[in-house]
Parts: C-alpha cells; sequence; structure tokens
C-alpha cells in the first residue's frame, strides 16, 4: 500500500520561516559567544548545571533528557564540569553502574553569576506581551522544535 502524503509546501511559502529559525540561532550563538568569554563556560555546560541545580543529585540519563543533550555529549561535559571544580560525580551505593553527579559551591556559584541566555531587554518585552500571547509563542515554539527535530533524535533526547 502507498503512503499517501500532502504535498510539500512550495519553497517561497518556507523562507519566512527558515529567515526566522536563522535568526533565532544566530541570536543564540552570538549570546551564547558573549557568555562563554563572560563566565568561561559554553551553553552546554551552562545548561547541565542549570539540569543538576534543577534535579538534584542526579544522573547522566537523567541530565540528557532535561537538557535535550546525547548522554555522550553530557558525560564530555561533565567531565570539563569536574576538571574545573564544579561538580563532583559518584556511583550510586545501590547500583555501581549509575553515576550521580551534584553541584560544589563553585558550581552553585557559576550559576548565581552567570548571566541567562535572553537579554534582559529580551525578558522585559516578553513580560510586557499579554499572557495568552507568551503561551501561544511557546507553544509555536515547542512544535517548530519537534518539527525540526528528527524523529531518531526524538527518541534519542539529541
Amino acid at each position: 500500500m502507498t503512503e499517501i502524503r500532502p504535498p510539500a509546501p512550495a519553497p517561497e511559502a518556507t523562507d519566512p520561516l527558515v529567515r526566522a529559525v536563522r535568526r533565532i540561532a544566530q541570536a543564540v550563538d552570538v549570546r551564547s559567544r558573549e557568555i562563554a568569554r563572560l563566565t568561561g563556560l559554553t551553553l552546554p555546560q551552562l545548561l547541565v548545571l542549570q539540569s543538576i541545580r534543577g534535579l538534584g543529585e542526579v544522573s547522566t540519563s537523567a541530565i540528557s533528557r532535561d537538557a535535550s543533550m546525547s548522554p555522550p555529549t553530557v558525560v564530555a561535559v561533565l567531565d570539563r564540569l569536574e576538571a574545573h571544580g564544579m561538580i563532583v560525580r559518584y556511583r550510586s551505593t545501590t547500583d555501581r553502574r549509575i553515576v550521580h553527579a551534584r553541584l560544589t559551591d563553585e558550581g552553585r556559584e557559576a550559576l548565581r553569576t552567570a548571566p541567562g541566555l535572553l537579554r534582559d531587554d529580551a525578558l522585559s518585552r516578553w513580560a510586557a506581551l499579554p499572557a495568552d500571547r507568551r503561551a501561544a509563542l511557546a507553544d509555536a515554539m515547542g512544535l517548530l522544535s519537534e518539527l525540526m527535530t528528527s524523529p531518531v533524535e526524538a527518541a534519542r533526547g539529541d
């Protein structure tokens, strides 16, 4: 049986979407470099630190799911954070295969002083939007991220 697919939109119909995504990617890249210059930490390092702060003493797989990163990427980030004294890792007492991570005082301080991914002016403009508009934009961004993520990446948690 042949699968029936809807016709693909004409390329020019998706041009505004592609341009908007490109501007967002470029803004994230610029802000990531600013944060790295100010803190010495990369965006993935900050995201992992934030996950650990939010989840508590946590396993690598839980960090991977929370930060939307592959487990090998999380392990590499944890290696760097541990080398800088921002986290400590230890094996579970009930299952030695599971490794947990927790923040150190240095990690908590790095998060306390790190600027956010969104600039203060973006946050204030966001807050000025009506609640229903913020909710609609958040839903639209979630849908867009799902559309841009391949089913294989979504299943892996990349």
